[in-house]
């Protein structure tokens, strides 16, 4: 993996003999959605990702079709249902489109399955072990939040496409690359009063630590506020923010999103580039949209985040936030819901040295929410 710095400052705290869950990086982020193939070529055509393998029918999978799509180190799983009395058409009808699966590398599954279970961690699937010419695969896997769920994959005997089960999916249509390089963070919406429950649930079940806290004098506006608390694995290879609402004058975006996805869920999916400028410029012309800045937030951004290499005039006009810490500073911007549902959206981030998520940019960010909420009717 990239994240190579933040695992460093953990790192020093923790070492890897205390960590009885080493995860390797996020493996996949599969998706439950109405139209997968649909899905799967608006992912390519506008965020750039090139077929990788598909499921279905054809490769004997009865019940649904998955397409797996691949930029750099980040794949995405994009799965629909074939008929109605099926769990994953339930899980849409209730839902909408969204993240059900976040499935996380490590080299052994089994123990994973065992570490998490034994310490209180419900489980969704007890180890197995998929077979194909190219190998065994092993997966396991617990339930989250919601009815989201973590999978942890093993590989090391494993040499196919994808996972067994699926077929190389080859296509004459394969975009350009935008420059997504893999999934820095993911972020959970959970309800009121439960984020503390599932930073204990992290902490004692995964082994994770609570680096950073944000209350809702940090994330606020006039009319809503949020709380925050970012879990991370002990070599900080996988992040997982969870936020949950705070009392306002009127509903955040927290509240919205629990109510238009009938629970908690994974609100968005962060990912790295190494070079935003072109990554987001490259995306707007395929026609992603992203939350629009006032030109004042620019004033005096050099004044608040000090030297940048980048110029103004390109991040003022693309929308781009720039926030520091004390070991650097980041550039990130975020887009408008992915589905006619306010529910998942993305972040485009770039890390220069900076390990932090872009405290200074919450007021403005969370204004531009609250325009896109009331034009909604949902504020």
């Amino acid at each position: 993996m990239s994240i190579t710095a933040p695992g460093k400052s953990i790192n020093a705290i923790y070492s890897q003999e205390t960590d009885f869950l080493p995860l390797q990086g996020t493996d996949y982020v599969e998706f439950y959605v109405g139209n997968a193939k649909q899905a799967a070529h608006f992912y390519k055509t506008a965020f750039g990702f090139q077929s990788l393998a598909y499921a279905g029918p054809e490769t004997g999978v009865k019940d649904r079709a998955s397409y797996a799509i691949r930029q750099n180190k980040l794949t995405f799983v994009l799965t629909t249902p074939l008929r109605t009395d099926n769990i994953l058409a339930d899980h849409i009808y209730k839902h909408g489109d969204g993240i059900k699966i976040i499935a996380l590398k490590v080299d052994d599954a089994t123990d994973a399955w065992q570490q998490t279970t034994s310490r209180g961690g419900k489980s969704y699937l007890p180890p197995i072990t998929l077979t194909d010419e190219s190998g065994d695969l092993i997966m396991s896997g617990i339930h989250t939040y919601g009815e989201t769920v973590h999978l942890f994959i093993e590989r090391k005997n494993y040499k196919g496409v994808f996972l067994p089960g699926y077929r190389e999916w080859k296509s004459d249509y394969n975009p350009e690359s935008t420059g997504l390089q893999y999934v820095d963070h993911c972020v959970g919406n959970v309800g009121w009063n439960q984020m503390n429950t599932w930073v204990k649930f992290y902490e004692e079940v995964m082994g994770f630590r609570n680096i950073l806290s944000f209350d809702d004098a940090d994330i606020s506006t006039e009319y809503s506020a949020l709380m925050s608390k970012v879990m991370s694995n002990g070599n900080g290879f996988v992040k997982f923010p969870i936020n949950e609402p705070a009392e306002g004058k009127k509903k955040s975006q927290v509240e919205e999103y629990l109510d238009f996805y009938n629970g908690e869920g994974c609100q968005h999916v962060a990912l790295a580039t190494n070079n935003i400028l072109e990554t987001v410029t490259a995306l707007q012309k395929r026609g992603v949209e992203f939350l629009k800045i006032p030109s004042s937030y620019y004033d005096d951004l050099l004044q608040r985040v000090g030297h940048i290499d980048e110029d103004l005039a390109p991040l003022s006009e693309l929308g781009i936030l720039v926030d520091k810490d004390e070991e650097g500073y980041l550039l990130q911007i975020f887009s408008k819901p992915m589905e006619d549902r306010p529910t998942l959206f993305f972040e485009i981030i770039q890390r220069k040295g900076a390990r932090s998520f872009g405290k200074g940019n919450f007021k403005a960010l969370f204004e531009a929410i609250e325009r896109e909420q009331e034009m909604r009717g949902n504020l």
